[in-house]
């Protein structure tokens, strides 16, 4: 039987209300597959600042160093925003993105049937089974780049190695030989000298994958693309800025924010699994937060990090059996039984 050591950084907002529930459906997951699950709490975010004077405490990154995986739920609000920058619950975030070398942000963009009709694009558009995988380089780029601000002026780096461009080329160019092999690169090439140096180096990867088609994409078109024709895209490899603003974009696409799932990982099986949204404080302890994006952020650890692909696949049926009748209300229509966060919980384990 395999035993898995999990930390939670349940953080801020909503989230410790969704880890919990994303805890008891993988606890219902272990007991039906077989293995076991041990946990430990860590801080991060607003909630390590309060407590510790820091977003990212030292012990934080020791117990996610020695577990197998890391489960977030949130970070921030704005009982935080007039901390200085590099002590912002956000810094957080990004110190243990690097801390853990976790250089791969996966963000896959499904439609899930029953919430065909929450999407803002039109039915055709969109087609019966809209699957899309954004693959954002995580650790590099303008959001660790060099920063600094004068009297009347500030800038941010935006820097890329080729060795950071060849290792997450190669998480995409592996996620497609997976699944349709077709590759999409998004950059600014035309304006952006570190994007041809991007381009350049995607190009020289992809002789490695002579099955896998490539194309590549300015990311201002591939942004109105994304809206046009959906469908033409199976993977999307991009730099940190451009993944954060696509991903955002192509989670309304499937409907809800509340629903999108993502994994950020290392060389190795460690792996960071949290839902695409934020702490939403304005809900925060109404019991009415949607768990099920950090439910199917578990999926993907058990399928990414912990290798019990069976386990995901019946979490994922399972959410998506419970979306025909049950909505929490940020997806609730007319018709369906409206649930507190809890309840959602429960409803996935009682299907799984």
């Amino acid at each position: 039987m395999a035993d898995y050591k999990i930390t939670l950084l349940k953080g801020d907002g909503i989230g410790p209300e969704i880890v919990n529930q994303a805890v008891k459906v993988l606890d219902k997951a272990a007991e039906k597959f077989n293995f076991t699950v041990e946990y430990d709490e860590a801080l991060l975010g607003g909630c390590a600042i309060d407590a510790t004077g820091v977003p990212l405490p030292d012990e934080t990154v020791a117990k996610c160093k020695a577990s197998d995986s890391v489960i977030l739920g949130a970070v921030g609000g704005p009982k935080w925003d007039n901390q200085p920058g590099n002590n912002r619950p956000e810094a957080g975030l990004l110190g243990i993105r690097g801390a853990l070398g976790l250089f791969a942000n996966l963000r896959p963009s499904v439609i899930f049937g029953p919430l065909k009709s929450a999407s803002p694009i039109k039915d055709e558009i969109i087609g019966d089974n809209m699957d899309i995988m954004i693959v954002r380089e995580l650790t590099g780029g303008i959001y660790f780049g060099e920063r600094g601000r004068g009297d009347d002026f500030a800038w941010d780096t935006e820097k890329y190695s080729v060795a950071e461009v060849e290792r997450i080329a190669r998480v995409a160019f592996d996620l497609a030989m997976k699944r349709n092999k077709k590759l999409t690169s998004v950059d600014k090439a035309n304006v952006l000298e570190s994007s041809r140096l991007w381009r350049e180096t995607v190009i020289k990867v992809s002789k490695d994958y002579p099955e896998v088609e490539l194309n590549h994409m300015y990311v201002d078109n591939c942004a109105m693309q994304l809206v046009r024709n959906p469908k033409q895209f199976d993977v999307i490899v991009t730099s940190n800025i451009f993944g954060d603003i696509l991903s955002d974009e192509a989670s309304m696409i499937a409907g809800s924010i509340g629903m999108l799932a993502s994994a950020s990982l290392s060389g190795g099986k460690l792996g960071l699994y949290e839902p695409i949204h934020g702490s939403a404080p304005d809900i925060a302890g109404k019991g009415i937060a949607n768990p099920l994006a950090t439910i199917l952020s578990v999926a993907m650890m058990l399928r990414y990090s912990l290798n019990q692909p069976e386990a995901a696949e019946a979490i994922e049926a399972a959410v998506s059996k419970v979306l025909l009748n049950n909505r929490t209300p940020d997806i609730y229509e007319d018709g369906m039984n409206k649930v507190s966060c809890d309840q959602m919980g429960d409803l996935v384990c009682a299907e799984l």
